[in-house]
Protein backbone atom coordinates (compact mmCIF):
# COMPACT_ATOMS: atom_id res chain seq x y z
CA UNK A 1 0.00 0.00 0.00
CA UNK A 2 1.34 3.40 -1.01
CA UNK A 3 0.47 6.86 0.21
CA UNK A 4 1.15 10.08 -1.68
CA UNK A 5 1.27 13.51 -0.07
CA UNK A 6 1.76 16.80 -1.91
CA UNK A 7 3.91 19.65 -0.59
CA UNK A 8 2.02 22.72 -1.82
CA UNK A 9 4.50 25.34 -3.02
CA UNK A 10 2.82 26.64 -6.19
CA UNK A 11 5.09 25.90 -9.18
CA UNK A 12 7.60 24.15 -6.91
CA UNK A 13 5.09 21.72 -5.39
CA UNK A 14 6.22 18.10 -5.26
CA UNK A 15 4.97 14.66 -4.19
CA UNK A 16 6.10 12.55 -1.24
CA UNK A 17 5.52 8.85 -1.93
CA UNK A 18 5.50 6.50 1.07
CA UNK A 19 5.42 2.70 0.84
CA UNK A 20 7.38 -0.54 0.80
CA UNK A 21 9.88 -1.65 -1.87
CA UNK A 22 9.73 1.68 -3.71
CA UNK A 23 13.35 1.44 -4.87
CA UNK A 24 12.13 -1.12 -7.41
CA UNK A 25 9.39 1.14 -8.77
CA UNK A 26 10.46 3.42 -11.63
CA UNK A 27 7.19 5.37 -11.64
CA UNK A 28 7.84 6.85 -8.20
CA UNK A 29 10.90 8.75 -9.43
CA UNK A 30 9.18 10.74 -12.20
CA UNK A 31 12.10 10.17 -14.57
CA UNK A 32 12.26 9.44 -18.29
CA UNK A 33 14.42 7.23 -20.50
CA UNK A 34 17.49 9.10 -21.72
CA UNK A 35 17.85 11.30 -18.65
CA UNK A 36 21.11 11.37 -16.71
CA UNK A 37 21.35 11.10 -12.95
CA UNK A 38 24.08 11.14 -10.33
CA UNK A 39 23.29 9.09 -7.23
CA UNK A 40 25.00 10.43 -4.10
CA UNK A 41 25.16 7.98 -1.22
CA UNK A 42 27.46 6.92 1.62
CA UNK A 43 29.66 3.95 2.49
CA UNK A 44 27.01 2.38 4.71
CA UNK A 45 24.08 2.64 2.32
CA UNK A 46 25.94 1.87 -0.93
CA UNK A 47 26.37 -1.89 -0.28
CA UNK A 48 22.72 -2.18 0.73
CA UNK A 49 20.76 -0.24 -1.87
CA UNK A 50 22.92 1.47 -4.51
CA UNK A 51 23.05 -1.36 -7.04
CA UNK A 52 19.30 -2.02 -6.68
CA UNK A 53 18.60 1.60 -7.58
CA UNK A 54 21.13 1.67 -10.44
CA UNK A 55 19.75 -1.55 -11.94
CA UNK A 56 16.17 -0.30 -11.78
CA UNK A 57 17.00 3.07 -13.37
CA UNK A 58 19.20 1.65 -16.13
CA UNK A 59 16.57 -0.98 -16.93
CA UNK A 60 14.29 1.95 -17.80
CA UNK A 61 16.88 3.77 -19.90
CA UNK A 62 18.20 6.26 -17.34
CA UNK A 63 21.98 6.81 -17.51
CA UNK A 64 23.52 6.69 -14.04
CA UNK A 65 26.71 7.72 -12.30
CA UNK A 66 27.32 7.47 -8.57
CA UNK A 67 29.47 8.97 -5.84
CA UNK A 68 30.01 7.30 -2.48
CA UNK A 69 31.10 9.50 0.42
CA UNK A 70 32.03 8.68 4.04
CA UNK A 71 29.17 8.12 6.47
CA UNK A 72 28.47 10.33 9.46
CA UNK A 73 27.65 13.84 10.63
CA UNK A 74 31.35 14.72 10.87
CA UNK A 75 31.53 14.38 7.07
CA UNK A 76 28.78 16.94 6.47
CA UNK A 77 31.49 19.28 5.27
CA UNK A 78 32.56 21.49 2.41
CA UNK A 79 34.96 18.70 1.32
CA UNK A 80 32.11 16.19 0.93
CA UNK A 81 29.98 18.80 -0.84
CA UNK A 82 32.88 19.50 -3.20
CA UNK A 83 33.38 15.80 -3.95
CA UNK A 84 29.79 15.60 -5.25
CA UNK A 85 30.33 18.69 -7.40
CA UNK A 86 33.62 17.25 -8.69
CA UNK A 87 31.86 14.03 -9.72
CA UNK A 88 29.20 16.01 -11.58
CA UNK A 89 31.89 17.96 -13.42
CA UNK A 90 34.14 14.97 -14.13
CA UNK A 91 31.24 13.13 -15.73
CA UNK A 92 30.13 16.13 -17.79
CA UNK A 93 26.72 16.47 -16.18
CA UNK A 94 24.59 19.33 -17.48
CA UNK A 95 21.75 21.50 -16.23
CA UNK A 96 19.32 18.78 -17.28
CA UNK A 97 20.97 16.18 -15.04
CA UNK A 98 19.24 15.10 -11.83
CA UNK A 99 20.94 14.42 -8.50
CA UNK A 100 19.49 11.63 -6.34
CA UNK A 101 20.26 11.70 -2.62
CA UNK A 102 20.19 8.12 -1.34
CA UNK A 103 20.78 8.06 2.41
CA UNK A 104 20.00 9.77 5.66
CA UNK A 105 19.88 13.41 6.64
CA UNK A 106 23.57 14.10 5.98
CA UNK A 107 23.42 12.84 2.39
CA UNK A 108 20.12 14.63 1.78
CA UNK A 109 21.46 17.93 3.08
CA UNK A 110 24.85 17.83 1.35
CA UNK A 111 23.53 16.51 -1.97
CA UNK A 112 20.64 18.97 -1.94
CA UNK A 113 23.06 21.83 -1.36
CA UNK A 114 25.25 20.55 -4.19
CA UNK A 115 22.19 20.44 -6.47
CA UNK A 116 21.37 24.03 -5.54
CA UNK A 117 24.87 25.18 -6.53
CA UNK A 118 25.74 23.08 -9.58
CA UNK A 119 25.36 25.26 -12.68
CA UNK A 120 23.20 27.50 -10.46
CA UNK A 121 20.73 24.74 -9.75
CA UNK A 122 19.75 21.30 -11.04
CA UNK A 123 16.83 19.11 -10.01
CA UNK A 124 17.24 16.57 -7.24
CA UNK A 125 15.28 13.74 -5.66
CA UNK A 126 15.34 12.77 -1.99
CA UNK A 127 15.41 9.04 -1.20
CA UNK A 128 15.71 9.07 2.61
CA UNK A 129 16.77 5.79 4.24
CA UNK A 130 16.61 6.70 7.96
CA UNK A 131 13.54 7.45 10.04
CA UNK A 132 14.86 10.90 10.91
CA UNK A 133 15.34 11.85 7.29
CA UNK A 134 12.00 10.33 6.28
CA UNK A 135 9.97 12.34 8.80
CA UNK A 136 11.98 15.54 8.79
CA UNK A 137 15.11 16.47 6.87
CA UNK A 138 14.08 15.19 3.42
CA UNK A 139 10.95 17.38 3.41
CA UNK A 140 10.94 21.15 3.15
CA UNK A 141 14.02 22.07 1.14
CA UNK A 142 16.55 22.90 3.84
CA UNK A 143 19.99 21.94 2.55
CA UNK A 144 23.29 22.66 4.28
CA UNK A 145 26.74 21.68 5.43
CA UNK A 146 28.27 22.13 8.87
CA UNK A 147 31.08 24.44 9.94
CA UNK A 148 33.27 23.83 13.02
CA UNK A 149 31.67 26.92 14.56
CA UNK A 150 28.06 25.94 13.87
CA UNK A 151 25.72 23.30 12.48
CA UNK A 152 23.90 23.91 9.18
CA UNK A 153 25.25 27.45 8.92
CA UNK A 154 26.13 27.21 5.21
CA UNK A 155 23.36 26.16 2.84
CA UNK A 156 20.28 27.07 0.86
CA UNK A 157 16.51 26.65 0.76
CA UNK A 158 16.17 24.37 -2.26
CA UNK A 159 13.18 22.11 -2.81
CA UNK A 160 13.48 18.59 -4.27
CA UNK A 161 11.62 17.41 -7.35
CA UNK A 162 10.14 14.57 -5.29
CA UNK A 163 10.66 12.52 -2.14
CA UNK A 164 10.55 8.72 -2.28
CA UNK A 165 10.23 7.12 1.18
CA UNK A 166 10.83 3.37 1.09
CA UNK A 167 9.79 1.88 4.43
CA UNK A 168 11.75 -1.28 3.63
CA UNK A 169 15.02 0.64 4.16
CA UNK A 170 14.24 0.88 7.88
CA UNK A 171 14.81 -2.87 8.23
CA UNK A 172 18.58 -2.27 8.03
CA UNK A 173 18.57 0.77 10.32
CA UNK A 174 20.47 0.32 13.63
CA UNK A 175 18.38 0.64 16.80
CA UNK A 176 20.21 3.77 17.89
CA UNK A 177 19.42 5.48 14.57
CA UNK A 178 15.77 4.42 14.79
CA UNK A 179 15.47 5.98 18.23
CA UNK A 180 17.18 9.14 17.00
CA UNK A 181 14.47 9.43 14.35
CA UNK A 182 11.77 9.04 16.98
CA UNK A 183 12.99 12.24 18.64
CA UNK A 184 11.86 14.21 15.59
CA UNK A 185 8.60 12.23 15.52
CA UNK A 186 7.88 13.11 19.15
CA UNK A 187 8.74 16.73 18.37
CA UNK A 188 5.77 16.97 16.00
CA UNK A 189 3.39 15.90 18.74
CA UNK A 190 4.79 18.45 21.18
CA UNK A 191 4.69 21.39 18.79
CA UNK A 192 1.55 20.78 16.75
CA UNK A 193 -0.67 17.84 17.61
CA UNK A 194 -1.85 16.70 21.06
CA UNK A 195 -3.75 13.73 19.64
CA UNK A 196 -0.66 12.56 17.76
CA UNK A 197 1.32 12.72 21.01
CA UNK A 198 -1.39 10.59 22.63
CA UNK A 199 -1.12 8.14 19.70
CA UNK A 200 2.64 7.95 20.15
CA UNK A 201 2.26 7.10 23.84
CA UNK A 202 0.07 4.18 22.77
CA UNK A 203 2.10 3.01 19.75
CA UNK A 204 5.76 3.80 20.52
CA UNK A 205 6.56 0.08 20.88
CA UNK A 206 4.97 -0.65 17.50
CA UNK A 207 7.30 1.91 15.93
CA UNK A 208 10.34 0.44 17.68
CA UNK A 209 9.30 -2.98 16.38
CA UNK A 210 8.97 -1.62 12.81
CA UNK A 211 5.26 -2.38 12.51
CA UNK A 212 4.54 -1.35 8.90
CA UNK A 213 1.05 0.03 9.54
CA UNK A 214 2.25 2.13 12.47
CA UNK A 215 5.29 3.38 10.54
CA UNK A 216 3.22 4.25 7.48
CA UNK A 217 0.72 6.27 9.49
CA UNK A 218 3.44 7.94 11.58
CA UNK A 219 5.67 8.98 8.68
CA UNK A 220 2.75 10.20 6.58
CA UNK A 221 1.38 12.29 9.44
CA UNK A 222 4.78 13.81 10.29
CA UNK A 223 5.32 14.72 6.63
CA UNK A 224 1.79 16.12 6.49
CA UNK A 225 2.41 18.37 9.50
CA UNK A 226 5.76 19.54 8.18
CA UNK A 227 4.34 20.17 4.69
CA UNK A 228 1.67 22.43 6.18
CA UNK A 229 4.27 24.48 8.04
CA UNK A 230 6.62 24.69 5.03
CA UNK A 231 3.78 25.77 2.73
CA UNK A 232 2.93 28.58 5.15
CA UNK A 233 6.54 29.74 5.71
CA UNK A 234 9.03 28.18 3.31
CA UNK A 235 12.11 30.22 4.24
CA UNK A 236 11.55 30.36 8.00
CA UNK A 237 10.61 33.99 8.38
CA UNK A 238 8.16 33.23 11.16
CA UNK A 239 6.10 30.06 11.74
CA UNK A 240 8.61 27.51 10.44
CA UNK A 241 10.87 28.27 13.40
CA UNK A 242 8.59 26.10 15.57
CA UNK A 243 10.05 23.04 13.85
CA UNK A 244 13.30 23.82 15.68
CA UNK A 245 12.02 22.88 19.14
CA UNK A 246 15.05 21.68 21.11
CA UNK A 247 17.42 22.30 18.21
CA UNK A 248 19.16 25.41 19.54
CA UNK A 249 20.23 23.47 22.65
CA UNK A 250 20.82 20.28 20.66
CA UNK A 251 23.01 21.91 18.03
CA UNK A 252 25.18 23.25 20.85
CA UNK A 253 25.72 19.68 22.09
CA UNK A 254 26.59 18.43 18.61
CA UNK A 255 29.04 21.26 17.90
CA UNK A 256 30.74 21.19 21.31
CA UNK A 257 31.20 17.42 21.53
CA UNK A 258 32.14 17.01 17.86
CA UNK A 259 29.66 16.17 15.12
CA UNK A 260 28.57 12.54 15.27
CA UNK A 261 29.48 11.77 18.88
CA UNK A 262 25.86 12.43 19.76
CA UNK A 263 23.38 11.70 16.98
CA UNK A 264 21.21 14.65 15.95
CA UNK A 265 18.05 13.07 17.35
CA UNK A 266 19.76 12.29 20.67
CA UNK A 267 20.83 15.92 21.03
CA UNK A 268 17.33 17.11 20.09
CA UNK A 269 15.82 14.80 22.73
CA UNK A 270 17.83 16.46 25.49
CA UNK A 271 17.30 19.87 23.86
CA UNK A 272 13.52 19.48 23.97
CA UNK A 273 13.69 18.78 27.70
CA UNK A 274 15.86 21.88 28.16
CA UNK A 275 13.28 23.90 26.24
CA UNK A 276 10.56 22.40 28.45
CA UNK A 277 12.51 23.40 31.56
CA UNK A 278 12.86 26.92 30.15
CA UNK A 279 9.10 27.06 29.67
CA UNK A 280 8.54 25.85 33.24
CA UNK A 281 10.86 28.53 34.67
CA UNK A 282 8.89 31.12 32.68
CA UNK A 283 5.66 29.81 34.18
CA UNK A 284 4.39 28.52 30.83
CA UNK A 285 4.49 24.72 31.19
CA UNK A 286 3.28 22.32 33.89
CA UNK A 287 5.53 19.65 35.39
CA UNK A 288 2.93 17.05 34.39
CA UNK A 289 3.55 17.77 30.71
CA UNK A 290 7.32 17.67 31.24
CA UNK A 291 7.00 14.21 32.79
CA UNK A 292 4.89 12.96 29.87
CA UNK A 293 7.49 14.22 27.39
CA UNK A 294 10.36 12.74 29.38
CA UNK A 295 8.67 9.35 29.81
CA UNK A 296 7.93 9.08 26.08
CA UNK A 297 11.55 9.92 25.22
CA UNK A 298 12.74 7.25 27.67
CA UNK A 299 10.38 4.69 26.12
CA UNK A 300 11.81 5.62 22.71
CA UNK A 301 15.27 4.74 24.10
CA UNK A 302 16.51 8.32 23.90
CA UNK A 303 18.79 10.21 26.33
CA UNK A 304 17.07 12.53 28.80
CA UNK A 305 20.13 13.90 30.61
CA UNK A 306 22.68 16.39 29.31
CA UNK A 307 26.20 15.16 28.49
CA UNK A 308 28.29 15.40 31.63
CA UNK A 309 31.47 16.16 29.64
CA UNK A 310 29.98 19.50 28.63
CA UNK A 311 29.89 22.45 31.03
CA UNK A 312 26.68 24.45 31.37
CA UNK A 313 28.47 27.65 30.33
CA UNK A 314 29.73 26.09 27.10
CA UNK A 315 26.20 26.03 25.60
CA UNK A 316 25.75 29.78 25.26
CA UNK A 317 28.49 30.60 22.71
CA UNK A 318 27.04 27.98 20.36
CA UNK A 319 23.45 29.06 21.02
CA UNK A 320 24.28 32.69 20.27
CA UNK A 321 25.49 31.63 16.81
CA UNK A 322 22.12 30.01 16.10
CA UNK A 323 20.34 31.18 12.94
CA UNK A 324 17.32 32.32 14.98
CA UNK A 325 19.34 34.83 17.03
CA UNK A 326 18.13 38.41 16.47
CA UNK A 327 20.34 41.40 17.38
CA UNK A 328 22.36 39.30 19.79
CA UNK A 329 19.26 38.07 21.62
CA UNK A 330 18.39 34.41 22.00
CA UNK A 331 15.22 33.36 20.20
CA UNK A 332 13.93 30.04 21.50
CA UNK A 333 11.03 27.72 20.79
CA UNK A 334 9.37 26.76 24.07
CA UNK A 335 6.39 24.44 24.67
CA UNK A 336 3.43 25.93 26.54
CA UNK A 337 1.53 22.63 26.56
CA UNK A 338 1.72 19.39 24.65
CA UNK A 339 0.55 20.35 21.18
CA UNK A 340 1.54 24.01 21.29
CA UNK A 341 4.75 26.05 21.35
CA UNK A 342 5.75 29.71 21.26
CA UNK A 343 8.79 31.42 19.75
CA UNK A 344 10.17 33.75 22.41
CA UNK A 345 12.77 36.51 22.16
CA UNK A 346 15.00 37.98 24.83
CA UNK A 347 14.84 35.19 27.40
CA UNK A 348 17.26 36.00 30.21
CA UNK A 349 20.45 33.99 29.91
CA UNK A 350 20.29 33.03 33.59
CA UNK A 351 17.01 31.21 32.90
CA UNK A 352 18.56 29.42 29.93
CA UNK A 353 21.53 28.29 32.03
CA UNK A 354 19.26 27.12 34.85
CA UNK A 355 17.12 25.15 32.42
CA UNK A 356 20.25 23.43 31.05
CA UNK A 357 21.41 22.62 34.60
CA UNK A 358 18.03 21.03 35.38
CA UNK A 359 18.33 18.39 32.66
Amino acid sequence: MQKILNVALAKRSYPITIGENLLSGFQHFKLQAGQRVLIATNETIAPLYLQTLIDMLEKHGVKTDSVVVPDGEKYKTIETWNSILTTLLANNHTRSSILIALGGGVIGDVAGFAASAYQRGIKFIQVPTTLLSQVDSSVGGKTAINHPLGKNMIGAFYQPQSVVIDLSCLKTLPQRELSAGLAEVIKYGIILDTKFFDWLEEHINDLLNLDVNALSYCIYHCCELKAQVVAADETEQNMRAILNLGHTYGHAIEAELGYGNWLHGEAVSVGMLMAAQTAKLLGKLDQTDIERIKNLLIRAKLPVNRPKKMSIESYLPHMLRDKKVLSGQLRLVVPTKIGHVEVMDGIDKSIVLESIANV
